[in-house]
């Protein structure tokens, strides 16, 4: 109701667009019950994907690509749970508030936004994904052997 009256036209005269600077005002919804859900979520597994659809049907080919790379390095499943988006409109909406990115699929590791597919596919192409899993805990290190001169 608040913001149904802030929007309605007043007596002082109109500015034009012209006359406006931009804003990054955002409404937020998330509720402290959603928060809170989504904090226990990303802390209960290592690694959290919010995706459409689950890895084994994915809904979106952002999503199927996040969960194709994570397959690839054979994330273990009892450190991998996956979240479809799809299912409930309430933390399809919360999960982009929380992490502040407007986007889905979401990765997190260790309770850490990680990014969303362009950003999990860059690290995914430069090796920082693999040094995270690494790093993390999550996958064993490869060692190379050495090579013989």
């Amino acid at each position: 109701m608040f913001f149904a009256r802030a929007l309605r036209t007043t007596t002082r005269p109109l500015l034009s667009r012209a006359t406006l600077a931009p804003t990054n005002l955002h409404a937020r919804w998330i509720t402290d019950q959603a928060r809170e859900a989504i904090s226990s979520a990303v802390k209960a597994h290592p690694v959290v994907l919010f995706m459409k659809g689950n890895p084994s049907e994915p809904r979106c080919g952002f999503s199927r690509a996040v969960s194709q790379v994570l397959a690839a390095y054979e994330v273990p499943p009892e450190k991998f749970k996956s979240y479809d988006v799809l299912q409930d409109q309430e933390l399809r909406q919360s999960i982009k508030e929380y992490s502040d990115w407007p986007t889905i699929p979401q990765l997190y590791v260790k309770g850490e936004f990680v990014g969303g597919c362009d950003i999990v596919m860059d690290m995914h192409k430069s090796g920082q994904l693999e040094t995270l899993l690494e790093d993390s805990g999550i996958i064993p290190k490869i060692e190379l052997p050495e090579e013989k001169s």
